[in-house]
């Protein structure tokens, strides 16, 4: 794959590919090839946020009364989320070198941006919650559990290959790859917050990870773009390997994402472990959607979970009040003229 060049006198405004494709390097919004990521820009652009605005006075009161097994999961779960959103940032740069599409470089650097910013609202959490020397053991786990390191290098490999070797092949593995790290592990990990926070537990941590939930599904929404326009574009790719790598891909992801509910979850009280299996495969059957994919589970086509609901900002609504502290949030209206498929 080539780099796009920063600037073509040669080449179209408008891009011809995805990937490998002529583009001037000019971004003009009203001239570009896939229309609706106008659309996905500007909500991103109403959807800005940042960790400090978020009051944690509370949480850090709370923190020390929660039960021995929910410091730990709680801690764990903050790691877990910095790692994953570190190989993201690193993900999202390496990916922004190759679209020869202006817009779609654009709003690489808008995600690349949210992305520091979640890791940025995790050091605030935990430097809210615990001691310094603390933070770095948290920082420091990801090295040495099996369980974490197992389901990170999964992700990490794939994305590792395509850093090693960019071609349209490993481009479409990673783009499944991003799929599953932003659609799928991060799920069981957002459903212990927010089983918190349904008994008024650690209200400012779970309203941080509603907002990162809001931003990763659009995420998702827009690197399924990418992975079927890549398609359109590289025919080729489209085969029944592919298509089976897809699947196969996906399934193994479902398996880690149960395997560490079971690993982290398995003692926190409230949470039903078979509801939460059912969960995340009804998230996967999601993600395959927004790929144009059919399910690959059947029996969880209705959220097996509905409590999270009111904590996830699943929809992009309008303006509607925050649950965590009754307010009120701006929310660009999804329309028309600034909306998309529901995520």
């Amino acid at each position: 794959m080539n780099e796009q060049k920063i600037f073509n006198t040669e080449a179209p405004n408008k891009s011809t590919r995805i990937i490998n494709g002529e583009n001037s390097g000019i971004l003009n919004w009203n001239d570009i090839r896939m229309p609706h990521m106008y659309k996905l820009y500007k909500v991103l652009l109403l959807n800005y946020w940042i960790a400090d605005e978020i009051p944690m006075s509370k949480d850090a009161q709370q923190f020390p009364h929660l039960d021995a097994e929910e410091q730990r999961t709680f801690k764990i779960n903050i790691g877990l989320l910095a790692v994953l959103d570190s190989m993201q940032t690193m993900f999202v740069g390496d990916v922004r070198e190759y679209l020869t599409d202006s817009s779609l470089e654009a709003i690489s650097a808008i995600i690349a941006q949210q992305e520091v910013v979640h890791n940025q609202s995790y050091s605030y959490v935990l430097s809210s919650l615990v001691s310094w020397d603390e933070q770095k053991e948290i920082f420091e786990y990801w090295k040495h559990d099996p369980v974490l390191l197992e389901r990170n290098r999964f992700i990490a490999d794939i994305y590792q290959n395509f850093r090693d070797e960019a071609t349209p092949q490993t481009f479409f593995e990673a783009l499944v790859a991003d799929m599953i790290l932003e659609g799928i592990f991060f799920y069981s990990t957002f459903a212990f917050f927010y089983n918190l926070a349904r008994d008024q537990k650690m209200m400012g941590t779970a309203q941080m990870i509603s907002y990162i939930q809001r931003d990763e599904n659009q995420h998702c929404y827009f690197f399924a773009e990418v992975y079927k326009q890549l398609l359109a574009d590289y025919p080729e790719l489209n085969t029944k390997e592919n298509n089976d790598y897809v699947y196969r891909t996906i399934n193994r992801a479902v398996e880690l994402e149960t395997n560490w509910a079971h690993y982290t979850l398995e003692k926190v009280r409230g949470i039903n472990l078979p509801e939460l299996e059912d969960y995340i495969k009804f998230t996967a059957n999601k993600r395959l959607r927004l790929m144009g994919m059919d399910k690959a589970y059947e029996g969880v086509d209705v959220n097996s979970m509905p409590w999270i609901k009111p904590f996830s900002d699943e929809a992009l609504n309008a303006t509607k009040t925050d649950f965590f502290e009754a307010k009120s949030r701006n929310y660009g209206k999804v329309g028309d003229d600034n909306g998309f498929d529901d995520l």
